[in-house]
């Protein structure tokens, strides 16, 4: 708290005027950074909305470069110091996902550039689910690897699977 206050120039005691703890402070910085992102996503498929691969694409590059914020070290100590704001941040990202993610590849679906024997919640949640296991410490820290270059494995491996004949041919 000592750094931060000097950072931005006010006291310690002014500070904690506004937060009474770290945990709370981090919370709040959190949950900005959660409306961030969605209001990118939102903004990203409303400008793309008759372009399935370009939001597609837009997306993707969206969440990899909010991702580059997400160093492990501080994922770490997120997880190991305040379990509670480290599953925050897990729940923001799979409802961001389920939300932003889901719209786009029913929307894909009607474009016939998604698969259609898969159906689209359950490309959802193995989307989610791959992140929930791979964007975490312990997993970034075996792997050696940021996670953004994980976001990035995931989602070319999902788009892979996903993507029909047709829709690699317009990429």
């Amino acid at each position: 708290m000592d750094d931060l206050a000097a950072e931005l120039g006010m006291s310690k005691k002014t500070l904690y005027a506004q937060f009474a703890s770290k945990g709370e402070l981090l919370g709040t910085v959190i949950d900005d950074k959660l409306r961030s992102v969605d209001s990118d996503l939102a903004r990203i498929a409303s400008e793309s909305a008759s372009d399935f691969l370009g939001a597609l694409h837009h997306l993707l590059a969206c969440l990899r470069e909010h991702s580059e914020e997400l160093q492990p070290p501080f994922l770490r100590d997120i997880a190991r110091e305040t379990p509670e704001l480290f599953q925050l941040i897990q729940t923001g990202r799979r409802a961001l996902i389920q939300r932003h993610f889901g719209k786009l590849l029913r929307e894909g679906r009607k474009a016939k550039m998604i698969r259609k024997d898969i159906p689209a919640d359950l490309m959802v949640e193995i989307l989610v689910g791959a992140t929930d296991a791979l964007i975490n410490p312990k997993k970034l820290s075996q792997l050696k690897m940021s996670a953004r270059t994980g976001l990035s494995a995931i989602i070319t491996i999902f788009l892979e699977g996903v993507v029909t004949a047709r829709g690699r041919r317009k990429s």
